[in-house]
């Protein structure tokens, strides 16, 4: 398995620059995920890599290699596709092992390696069938299976649950985690799906507007955010973002009330966003907010409420309770899991 570098990366179409400078490095073995917004350049990073996109700048390397001006197929990675892209009228085995066919791979060496990559992905007794009778999910685990026999350095994965249902969609996050855990080899992966972020990476790159804004851990980025975008993007639902200004011994929230919440302000900040976790917020008795809408999921419901009318907010409670839409209640935070950050850079003060 080899690891991928990438050196102040740079891509333009005519004069209009899409990517700029990203320096990142993915270890050997391991699970990074690209995660973002449409139009944020995860794709075109991840087509970049694969070599299917020029670089304009900035250096790409596998492993020992600089690969930055090499063909596709002289680069050791292979590709995913969001669509299976299988041939109608081949089997799934002649699926699989099309690409080594093409090679020159003695048949021998094609019948095995398709065996091999049919027992990882359970394909044993689809080989003879044609993709017009396999599910979705059997369709995109073909897909997988035509990467896995040419044995590539580093598989790169195009959003490639896009086109399942949501029950697929959960079948076939556990079966890439458990084909990463199983042969080891260095993965990145595109999805604008925070959920697979979350749940498949060993690391998750965050990308906007061509830049990236953190990479870390998913639960690292969950719990420490650089800056207001990541706290607003890694969550579901979204951290609560609320205007903020300082007072003495902390901050007033206008959206929570006029009650002061404490916690230590930097000076020479006066323009300030507050941030609360769904689950950092309770409901008491009171009527100073009035829920909108309760999104009752069985032992966890999301409560959509307002103060006057004014901003919105989440709160997740726990239990069968369900706050009724016109309901008043009062917001109270807990003031040990709050964020802020500076609303004029969005960097987030500690």
């Amino acid at each position: 398995m080899s690891g991928v570098t990438l050196t102040n990366v740079i891509k333009k179409y005519g004069e209009t620059q899409v990517m700029h400078g990203v320096d990142l490095s993915v270890e050997p073995g391991e699970f990074c995920v690209f995660v973002g917004p449409s139009g944020c350049g995860k794709s075109t990073l991840l087509r970049m890599i694969a070599g299917l996109e020029e670089t304009t700048g900035g250096q790409i390397t596998i492993g020992a290699r600089d690969v930055t001006k090499l063909d596709p197929a002289q680069r050791g990675v292979a590709m995913v596709f969001q669509t299976y892209a299988l041939y109608p009228h081949m089997t799934v085995a002649e699926n699989m092992g099309f690409g080594l066919k093409m090679n020159g791979h003695p048949k021998a060496e094609i019948r095995e390696k398709v065996g091999k990559a049919a027992d990882i992905l359970r394909l044993d007794a689809y080989l003879t069938r044609k993709p017009k009778a396999l599910s979705g999910g059997q369709r995109q685990r073909v897909a997988i299976g035509r990467a896995i026999v040419r044995g590539p350095e580093v598989f790169l994965f195009d959003e490639p649950l896009s086109n399942l249902d949501a029950e697929l969609r959960v079948e076939m996050r556990v079966e890439i985690a458990r084909l990463h855990r199983e042969i080891g080899a260095t993965m990145i992966y595109v999805t604008h799906d925070q959920v697979e972020a979350m749940t498949l990476a060993d690391k998750i790159v965050v990308l906007r507007g061509g830049r990236v804004e953190q990479v870390g851990a998913p639960l690292d980025l969950y719990r420490d955010p650089d800056n207001l975008f990541v706290a607003g993007f890694i969550g579901s639902p979204a951290m609560n973002l609320m205007p903020a200004t300082p007072a003495e011994g902390g901050i007033v929230v206008p959206a929570l009330g006029a009650d002061v919440v404490p916690c230590q302000v930097p000076p020479h900040v006066s323009d300030l966003v507050a941030g609360l976790r769904p689950q950092s917020l309770m409901v008491e008795a009171g009527d100073t907010h009035h829920v909108e809408m309760t999104e009752a999921l069985g032992g966890v419901s999301f409560i959509h409420c307002a103060r006057n009318g004014g901003q919105k907010l989440v709160i997740e409670t726990r239990g069968n309770h369900v706050e009724r839409p016109g309901a008043a209640i009062r917001v109270r935070a807990n003031a040990e899991e709050l964020y802020l950050f500076d609303r004029a850079t969005g960097r987030r003060l500690r």
